[in-house]
């Protein structure tokens, strides 16, 4: 391993069916106030929100509520918690849902006493958070963003067709039951499992060292083929469940980007789908990664020399009386037909886009420069018409 780095995570995990025993003892730590936040009701449906409340009611705490939280989160929606959180002094916020509703919260709780426009200060300029933060807890009932143990919250403005991150902190703790997955519709657990491949690839597909951080990306990624391919078969399948939600987890709590320089370009690629079609999040990734990842092969022999250590070591290719670049195709080609089986988008078109929108997409695009391959913005645009 050739990079300096610190690792430190300080968000504390229960997991396991029995999880939420524990979130009782963990709300004793903090103030009475409790801002409970949740999407579009599922949990009434499924049990977990009258689960969730008896724990709050069991930690003696006063308890706000905050629904609605959708797909891809806006800023106004953010401003509507912060108008609540202001107006009930919370002492916490506990997000109820998938990274959606945990990357809301996060931007709630750092958003809450700025005195700026979060907007402005902080996802367009990058401010620091010098104000106050509320503490914020998760319990998670989808897996996929990784957003249970890392400080980033993606949130879209439609009025200006951006869809963009901003790194606050980390949740104090977080409640992972996989049998809260076992609900999740397909569409968003297939899009979920794409996520947290896309995480890994993203912190793989870079670098030229021999790093340990890529061993251990192979061996998720790995598990989250074998894994997800059960769950298909089976929705119910707890130990398939399990692996993938920790998998999630692991694909995005800092671990993986030890000494490594990370690519991200396909994350910043399908959120500037999404900003313009409010698409699904893993969908609009595996509808750009084909494209990107074949520039990335016919440009870049860093890059071939990687693809093809995936190929063997994921997908399982024989290089034998094969060019690495052939090799390295081959991988591609086996991921996309994985893809496909899960019932992934292919191209920006299933996600809503057209190519009338492909000028404004590249606009909405920040590039990279830490990757196999710098693009252009004519290169952005280009991968987007393959993506089409």
């Amino acid at each position: 391993m050739l990079g300096n780095f610190t690792f430190h995570n300080p968000t504390k995990l229960y997991f396991g069916e029995n999880s939420l025993e524990n979130l009782s003892k963990e709300l004793g730590k903090y103030g009475e106030k409790v801002m409970l936040v949740y999407g579009g009701g599922s949990i009434r449906k499924n049990g977990i929100y009258d689960a969730v409340l008896a724990e709050l009611r069991k930690a003696g705490k006063q308890t706000v509520e905050l629904s609605g939280v959708m797909p891809n989160p806006t800023i106004e929606k953010v401003m509507e918690g912060v108008a609540l959180a202001r107006k009930e002094a919370v002492d916490f916020i506990l997000a109820v849902g998938g990274g959606s509703v945990c990357d809301y919260c996060k931007a709630v709780a750092g958003s809450t006493y700025c005195e700026q426009d979060p907007w402005e200060y902080y996802f367009n300029n990058f401010g620091e958070m010098t104000c106050r933060w509320i503490p914020v807890g998760c319990v998670l009932t989808m897996a996929g963003t990784g957003s249970e143990m890392d400080s980033c919250s993606v949130i879209s403005k439609h009025s200006e067709n951006r869809k963009k991150f901003y790194y606050f902190r980390n949740p104090d703790f977080s409640i992972l039951n996989p049998a809260y997955t076992y609900t999740v519709p397909k569409h968003h657990t297939v899009a979920g499992i794409y996520d947290i491949m896309s995480h890994i690839l993203e912190q793989y597909l870079s670098g030229t060292d021999d790093n340990t951080s890529d061993y251990i990306a192979e061996g998720l990624m790995r598990s989250l083929v074998v894994s997800s391919r059960k769950v298909l078969g089976n929705p119910e399948d707890y130990e398939a469940r399990s692996n993938i939600m920790w998998t999630a987890t692991w694909a995005l709590n800092g671990l993986l980007a030890c000494g490594k320089p990370t690519d991200w370009m396909v994350h910043m690629l399908g959120q500037a789908v999404a900003a313009y079609t409010d698409a699904t999040h893993g969908h609009t990734l595996s509808a750009v990664s084909g494209a990107y990842y074949r520039l990335l092969i016919g440009r870049s022999e860093e890059a071939v020399k990687k693809f093809r250590r995936l190929a063997t070591a994921v997908w399982d290719i024989v290089p034998a009386g094969k060019t690495d670049k052939e090799i390295a195709l081959e991988g591609l080609a086996s991921m996309e037909a994985w893809m496909r089986e899960l019932g992934l988008a292919m191209d920006i078109t299933a996600c809503g886009a057209d190519a009338s929108q492909l000028e404004g997409m590249a606009d909405a695009c920040p590039i990279n420069e830490s990757g196999y391959v710098i693009l252009t913005r004519e290169d952005v645009i280009e991968v987007l018409r393959q993506s089409l």
